[in-house]
């Protein structure tokens, strides 16, 4: 398989959401967020004891601080597995170790913009696709990877609201989020399909939604029926997810540990998935106060201490999202101006 994409089947140079310059609109997304993360910090230690908050952080435990950055560097080794498998499937090795800096960009790209994953994934595609992978090889990877990736998140809410539920802790907000989210999460890889099947023919509108217009040159090719009856490489991408959720939700479950707060997983897995549920419908970037006040609301809800949760929260979004930021960006930048280089 030849695995330098012709001159006239080039991609487009690579494009990167996040490099353009911000929109008002994305301005005011930040601002409500940070107000909104300010009103919860404000009602939480308004109702529970500052004094009490500090000691929590001021107490931390080390050893659980680390097996929270273990729990976080092995779900960066199961996104790059899972494109590692898809990609060595179609044809197309990859070094196992380059994929690992790639998974920490497309974090950070999916984070700055949030479009389901669809940001993320265009940038991978690209940044690959310059590396010379073939066209064919990088969809039938991303078919694969939104295929398994939404699957197991849709497994994992309706596993969250089932512990919920025999718990006797869910709550009608509870519901609706994880209503909405299905809808959702189960939209786009519909959509994913609907570009393989209008391909360029798809409305104008479509490809000035962040992330899509990349996805329009080739989405026509993606070889989806096919990939559709690769069961063990689907059932294999769908695990790795399901992984790099249970390790999300156990980073949380380590960070009340870290506090001194002895909560069971039990109570930390619905968390977390609610939380994210919550971020991923709000139009606000990375869901930034909208997380945190899921994720507060429903282990205040399950008996953990209003200010506990919130620092526990706080923990958690530092060491999933705001440290991998900086290294994210770099890593981001490095792979599309190597991808310049190679047009």
């Amino acid at each position: 398989m030849d695995h330098h994409p012709t001159a006239s089947r080039r991609w487009p140079a690579p494009r990167a959401d996040h490099e353009r310059p911000a929109t008002t609109l994305q301005w005011a997304g930040w601002l409500l967020g940070l107000l909104a993360l300010a009103a919860l910090a404000g009602i939480v230690l308004r109702r529970g004891e500052v004094e009490r908050f500090l000691g929590l952080l001021g107490s931390l435990a080390p050893a659980w601080l680390g097996l929270a950055v273990v729990l976080q560097l092995a779900t960066y080794a199961c996104v790059a597995t899972a494109w590692w498998l898809g990609l060595d499937r179609a044809g197309a090795h990859r070094p196992w170790n380059a994929l690992i800096g790639l998974a920490v960009a497309k974090l950070f790209v999916d984070q700055s913009v949030p479009t389901g994953g669809i940001a993320g994934t265009a940038f991978l595609v690209n940044v690959l696709a310059r590396q010379g992978v073939p066209r064919s090889a990088c969809m039938a990877t991303l078919v694969t990877n939104f295929v398994g990736f939404h699957g197991a998140y849709l497994l994992s809410a309706l596993a969250g609201m089932g512990l919920l539920w025999l718990r006797h802790d869910a709550r009608p907000w509870m519901h609706t989020i994880t209503i909405v989210f299905v809808i959702v999460a189960a939209a786009v890889p519909l959509g994913l399909f609907a570009l393989h099947h209008y391909g360029r023919r798809a409305p104008a509108w479509v490809e000035r939604l962040p992330g899509v217009a990349a996805l329009l040159e080739a989405a026509a090719e993606a070889p989806v029926a096919q990939l559709l009856r690769r069961g063990r490489l689907l059932a294999a991408t769908a695990a790795l997810n399901l992984a790099v959720i249970a390790a999300d939700a156990a980073t949380l479950w380590t960070m009340l540990h870290a506090l001194g707060l002895h909560a069971s997983y039990a109570v930390a897995y619905p968390s977390f998935l609610l939380a994210m549920m919550v971020a991923t419908v709000s139009p606000i970037p990375m869901g930034l106060g909208t997380f945190e006040a899921a994720s507060v609301a429903a282990l205040s809800t399950q008996g953990v201490p209003l200010e506990g949760a919130l620092a526990g929260t706080l923990l958690l979004r530092g060491c999933t999202t705001w440290v991998p930021m900086a290294p994210g960006l770099w890593l981001a930048r490095r792979a599309l101006r190597e991808a310049r280089d190679r047009a």
